[in-house]
This record gives C-alpha cells, sequence and structure tokens, in this order.
C-alpha cells in the first residue's frame, strides 16, 4: 500500500486471544485484527490499540472508516450511500505510515465471545471493561513480542472513557507506560451529556455545553438569523461559547427565579444562536436536550437531523414527537460498514466464515455504569473517569493526551469535551501534555474526507514527536 507517496509492504493477522477468570477457566474470546509493517525492529516502532465505544460497539468503524489499510467507499457526505454493492479500496490514510495498528473488537462485539465459564457481570461494566482490555493488550504484548515498543490507546466516543480507566490499569496495575493516549470525540464524565439531561434536573451544564454544536448545525444548515448566518463559523462560535458559559448557564442556574423578562432576552439569544423559535424556546423552559433539536431543527421542512453528524438528514419519522426517533448518519452509513467488513473478513483475512460479525451487542443494556476513581472505595452511579485520567497522567509525567473532536458532533460535543481536559485535577504543567484539535465534521471525524486527510497527519505528527525514537 502506498501512503504519502512511500510504499509499505505489511502483515495482517486475524486471531483471538483469550481471557480466564479467577479460577484459570477460559472466559472470553476478543478478536483481533493486527497490521505489522514489514522489515522493522518491533522496539523501533510504535504500536496503537485501537476500539471504537458504545458501550458495546465493535471497531468496524475506525478499522475500515478512518485507519486500517483498506477503507469502505461511502457516499460523500452528508449524502446517504445506495444499496450494495460497496466498495473497498487502498486506505491511503492508514497510520501503518507512523505505527503499527491493533483492531480490538470489545467484549461480546465482532467475533469476541463469551465462553461457557464466563460471566456477563465480568465483561459488562466501566471497571470490568477496562480490565478485559489490559488484560488483552498485555497478553497481546507477550505473544508478538512488543513490550519495548512505543505504546498509544486510540480509543473513539466510549472508548475514550475506557481510554481513561484502561491507561491507569495499564500504568498501575501491569507496569506498562503509555507513550499516548489519543481521545476522539470524548465523554469522560457523563453528567456532562445532552441525550436525555432533563432525567437530572438542576444539572444544568449539558445545555451550556451543547449550545455551540447546536450554533454550528444550525449555521450549516442556514437556519439562523441572517446577522449570524453572515458570521464566518470560527468567529461565531467564540460568541456561542462565550454566551454559553457566561449569560446561559449563570440564567438557567437562577432557576425558578429568573423573571419573565429575563427568560425572554435569553430566549431571544439562544434563537439567536440556533435557529429555533422563540416561542420553542420559552416552552422548553430553555432547555433542549440534544434529541429535540434534532427533532425541531428542520421539521419545517419535514427533515430531521443527525446524531453523530448533523450535516446528515432524513425523513422526520414522527412529525408530532418530541425529539427525534433515530440518526440519518447511521442510517446513511452503517449497512456499507458492515457488508463491506464482513466481505473483507471472510475474503481477505479468512476469518470468521459462517459466523455473524456483531457490529453492535446490546449487552450494555444490563451494562454497570459504575466506576471506583482511584484511590476511593465508593463507586460513582453515573460514569466520571476524569479522575482515572488525571491519575494515570500524575504517574506517567510524560504521558500525551491528544483530544480530537468534530464540530457536528451532538453524541459528544467538542465543547463538552473540552470543558472536561479543562477541569481535569491536574497541575499546569501536565496541562501542557494535552493538545486539542476539532474538524468540520461529525462524531466519525473521517466520514468527512477533507478531516480523514487531516486527521490523519495531525495523528502520524503526535505519534512521531512523542514516540522517543526521533
Amino acid at each position: 500500500m502506498v501512503i504519502g507517496g512511500h510504499r509499505i509492504k505489511y502483515k495482517a493477522v486475524a486471531g483471538t486471544l483469550i481471557l480466564k477468570n479467577k479460577k484459570h477457566q477460559p472466559a472470553m474470546s476478543m478478536f483481533y485484527v493486527a497490521y505489522f509493517k514489514r522489515g522493522v525492529n518491533p522496539s523501533n516502532r510504535p504500536i496503537t490499540f485501537f476500539y471504537n465505544g458504545g458501550p458495546g460497539s465493535s471497531t468496524i468503524w475506525l478499522h475500515i472508516g478512518a485507519f486500517g489499510p483498506v477503507r469502505v467507499v461511502t457516499a460523500p457526505a452528508p449524502n446517504h450511500t445506495p444499496a450494495a454493492p460497496y466498495r473497498l479500496v487502498g486506505n491511503h490514510y492508514s497510520l501503518l505510515n507512523a505505527t503499527d495498528e491493533v483492531f480490538i473488537d470489545a467484549p461480546a462485539t465482532g467475533f469476541s465471545r463469551l465462553l461457557p465459564d464466563g460471566k456477563p457481570k465480568n465483561y459488562f461494566g466501566v471497571d470490568q471493561d477496562g480490565h478485559a482490555f489490559a488484560d488483552f493488550i498485555v497478553q497481546f504484548l507477550s505473544k508478538f513480542n512488543r513490550w519495548n515498543s512505543p505504546k498509544y490507546l486510540y480509543g473513539e466516543s466510549y472508548g475514550t472513557t475506557r481510554n481513561a480507566v484502561l491507561a491507569w490499569i495499564l500504568e498501575n496495575d501491569k507496569n506498562v507506560d503509555l507513550n499516548g493516549v489519543i481521545m476522539q470525540s470524548t465523554i469522560l464524565s457523563f453528567d456532562t451529556s445532552i441525550d436525555g439531561p432533563g432525567l437530572n434536573p438542576g444539572n444544568n451544564m449539558p445545555y451550556a455545553l451543547a449550545l455551540p454544536t447546536y450554533t454550528a448545525t444550525s449555521w450549516y444548515h442556514k437556519r439562523l438569523p441572517s446577522q449570524a448566518q453572515s458570521m464566518p463559523l470560527h468567529v461565531l462560535l467564540r460568541r456561542s461559547e462565550s454566551f454559553a458559559m457566561h449569560g446561559y448557564l449563570a440564567a438557567l442556574n437562577e432557576g425558578n427565579t429568573l423573571s419573565r423578562a429575563g427568560e425572554q432576552a435569553i430566549a431571544e439569544k439562544l434563537h439567536y444562536f440556533t435557529g429555533l423559535p422563540v416561542s420553542y424556546l420559552v416552552r422548553a423552559d430553555l432547555r433542549v436536550s440534544g434529541g429535540e433539536y434534532e427533532q425541531e431543527l428542520m421539521l419545517p421542512f419535514g427533515d430531521t437531523t443527525g446524531r453523530l453528524d448533523t450535516r446528515f438528514l432524513g425523513p422526520t419519522m414522527m412529525p408530532l414527537a418530541r425529539q427525534a426517533y433515530y440518526d440519518p448518519q447511521s442510517s446513511a452509513i452503517s449497512q456499507a460498514y458492515v457488508a463491506a467488513f464482513n466481505w473483507y473478513t471472510e475474503n481477505v483475512l479468512k476469518f470468521g466464515a459462517g459466523h455473524y460479525y456483531r457490529p453492535v451487542y446490546y449487552g450494555h443494556l444490563h451494562w454497570n455504569f459504575k466506576n471506583v476513581a482511584p484511590f476511593t472505595h465508593y463507586p460513582q452511579f453515573l460514569p466520571n473517569v476524569m479522575l482515572n485520567l488525571a491519575a494515570a497522567m500524575k504517574y506517567n509525567p510524560d504521558l500525551k493526551v491528544m483530544v480530537n473532536g468534530g464540530y457536528y458532533d451532538l453524541a459528544t460535543p467538542f465543547y463538552a469535551a473540552w470543558y472536561q481536559f479543562e477541569e481535569l485535577p491536574i497541575s499546569r504543567r501536565l496541562e501542557k501534555n494535552i493538545s486539542f484539535y476539532w474538524y468540520h465534521s461529525g462524531h466519525m471525524v473521517y466520514v468527512n474526507h477533507h478531516s480523514l486527510i487531516t486527521i490523519h497527519a495531525n495523528v502520524s505528527h503526535f505519534i512521531e514527536k512523542t514516540d522517543n525514537l526521533h
């Protein structure tokens, strides 16, 4: 394959590693696909472990959508990809130019399977999942003689939650120092989520943190008042962010003491930054969840906006519903990924013939979202793994963290990601180890071809400057 004008020869290995329970019985079979550059000393070659999120997602999306050696061709965003046949092409934006790659399917997803002596409760949870991945990684390092390689984690979505938990387990329990942790579409503290914040009255932060994404989306779909619509997006976003954290959040925190005049003034300002009708915003008590925004913005045209990527539109499923019933981005591309990956594993990797590859496994419906932060004994009932990441960065003060996000992502809004890292309990010296990169794309940054080119360059550079080889 050719990346950046250089031909790279590589070896592909598809297989499973068996995790054992406390009785040393086989309990979980975890599927992986690894790609190794040929003709190099493993100690002089970085290795990166990739996984998507969910919880309950396989790693099909990062594998053939972003950085594997082959990539599925989908219609240019935000268009709906037509039905089969689909195409796989050589991926000029694979990260094999900078690192060997290991794509791991989380327990019970993809071709990973719970074995007869395995119990779901030991794998389907924040901390349990982290320990499973840690066990996988140390076993992989031994099997392929990669203990002395520069090591990276790359997680997308819930994979960033996993990053934080896993980094601490590797550092503290397994004696594995990481060179870098790469976040894409970050959620560390679930009380910042704009998915259903109305179930947690009194926490107004999600509404403020989602506002810049509402602004970017409304700007993209040309739904803003003319003065706002005419601004360059980067200028408009800075103003939206300022209003979100000052005027808007302060007003929400007044609760029922906010005057009618104050409510009207904030509603008009929200209209300026979202394009939503003032009357709707007043009825919503100035608080609009992600699903409600997706339903309402383009409703006059009979459309629903995407959640993972708000540039995508689809016919509104239920015009009288309060919130969106589906994600037009998922329906636009998922089928292509699943069909292409099944063909690839059977015909190229020669693995899994006759077996069902689970792109998503709904074990997360019984997911244990409690997590115990480092140096504490009490579980948090809504995950917040900021302490895990902070502990890993303190334990290994050379650890570098790269944060990537899309302006059009309502699953994990970019401003919420920025806020969580700004609140990370670390010193100013360690803050310098964190770098941010934002893209004109959504949750799956790589769906936008230009953003794929850019994120490939950014991640390659991040690895090259932190691998201690240059």
